[in-house]
């Protein structure tokens, strides 16, 4: 950091990406000892910070965190569902399925896009932050809600694209603001645990949906959808609070720059190798994510589909938790390396020879494990990137989602562009069932070049 960015911590009391255990029970206890040596002005309140890494305030923000994660990102990746019933029942089926698709594409490219700049915002005003999670979250009834009266998709795509994206983004990233304030050398996990909400939402939310789908209808079930989310969500919030409580500024007070002075972190070659890492990774992940479900419709029951989609968002709840784990043990690009080389394995061998459920369940379970759970290594590498300024690692954590974010939108284009030509050839009998293998090969090329990518980026870590 610059010589100005001293008073960061003294006059806000909110240090944002602490990455070392300085903040622990025991060098509290030091701290309060040279304080009371110190002899404080008469009147002064010195109060003890929460544990890192254990106790209850942790593991509540821990739990509260995958709560809001679950329903802000599980809603977006069950988006197959919506799809699905967008392209078969009116006033939506008469669109084309690029239109369709794009509703979810560009909900997840804002989503992913923005945090860059809000992270920026919180850094420089933090203590607006929790003021700003309510008014996404009321952003977010509103669009949700409103979008059960849209009949053309261009509504679609302003309301649950661009309105839950933009509202999504400002719900859910204070919990990657606040994660390494209460974890330090269990961030892995906890980072883990709370992205494996995606995966929870994934695989419960698109049985309900369905469900409510075809016994309420769209309107209803996007109107009650909604009222849950943000009663939940809501309900999360008050977990979600920072370990080192936020002081307001006065006016004319000293406040952090917009623009991070000297991130020269964005132009090392560990974050630029990292996050095209995860940008070629997003263009594997993302294809399965929206396709799967269609895909196995074609090959087999509606029924099956569902099932298929669930499991593989239940998948990741798995490999969130396990790889998170393993990264707090091993280095994490090689945690990558072997996500990436099983997923493309998993594309070539078992989704491209898919003719029915007997591979396409299995391409579920292992795809949605090794690929599902890649981003549980973001915590660590965002702290790695920093560099010898550990509390930029959220501005490192954003950078890393804006590129993960451009695939999100791309990857899906991609994948619907080679489906439609792969619709009209053939690469035989046996392999790329229902024109899908274009797509299949697309996928499993861009797992192993994540793979490259991962052996990149270890390199760059020396």
């Amino acid at each position: 950091m610059a010589s100005g960015d001293a008073p960061l911590d003294s006059e806000y009391g909110l240090s944002t990406f602490d990455s070392t255990p300085a903040m622990s029970t025991k060098s509290n206890g030091s701290r309060l000892a040279v304080l009371g040596r110190s002899e404080p002005h008469e009147g002064a309140n010195v109060q003890e910070l929460a544990p890192v890494d254990h106790g209850f305030g942790a593991w509540s923000f821990c739990a509260c965190g995958f709560i809001a994660e679950m329903f802000i990102w599980g809603f977006l990746f069950s988006y197959g569902i919506f799809q699905d019933y967008y392209t078969t029942h009116p006033p939506f089926n008469t669109a084309s399925q690029v239109a369709v698709a794009a509703v979810g594409t560009v909900g997840l490219g804002i989503q992913y896009g923005e945090v860059l700049f809000l992270s920026m915002m919180f850094r420089r005003y933090p203590e607006y932050m929790k003021t700003a999670m309510w008014c996404g979250l009321l952003l977010y009834f509103i669009c949700l809600f409103c979008s059960s009266f849209a009949t053309q998709v261009w509504q679609l795509i302003l309301l649950q694209g661009v309105g839950l994206g933009l509202s999504g983004g400002v719900v859910y990233l204070p919990t990657m603001i606040l994660l390494p304030q209460w974890f330090s050398k269990r961030r892995g996990l906890a980072g883990g645990i709370i992205f494996a909400g995606t995966g929870v939402g994934g695989f419960v939310f698109p049985f309900m949906l369905n469900a409510m789908l075809n016994n309420l209808g769209l309107r209803w079930t996007l109107r009650i959808w909604a009222i849950m989310t943000c009663t939940a969500t809501g309900i999360a919030f008050l977990g979600i609070r920072p370990r080192v409580p936020i002081s307001k500024p006065h006016p004319g007070q000293w406040r952090p720059r917009l623009i991070v002075p000297q991130m020269v972190f964005f132009k090392s070659p560990l974050f630029l190798s990292f996050s095209f890492t995860c940008l070629i990774q997003g263009l594997s992940y993302f294809p399965v994510s929206l396709y799967i479900a269609s895909f196995t419709q074609q090959i087999s029951t509606p029924l099956t589909a569902t099932v298929v989609l669930s499991l593989f968002n239940a998948a990741g709840v798995i490999g969130q938790v396990v790889l998170g784990d393993l990264t707090d043990r091993f280095a994490y690009p090689w945690v990558m390396f072997f996500s990436s080389l099983g997923s493309a394995l998993a594309a070539f061998l078992l989704w491209g020879f898919a003719q029915g459920p007997a591979l396409i369940y299995p391409f579920a379970i292992i795809f949605g494990a090794l690929s599902g759970g890649f981003s549980s290594v973001w915590p660590n590498a965002a702290v790695d990137c920093a560099g010898r300024n550990p509390e930029n690692a959220d501005i490192t954590y954003a950078g890393t989602a804006a590129f993960k974010g451009v695939s999100a939108v791309i990857g899906p284009i991609v994948s619907g562009l080679l489906l439609q030509a792969g619709q009209s050839s053939s690469l035989g009998t046996r392999y790329g069932a229902a024109g899908y293998g274009a797509v299949e090969i697309f996928v499993g090329s861009c797992a192993l070049a994540t793979g490259l990518g991962s052996v990149v980026v270890a390199a760059a870590r020396r």
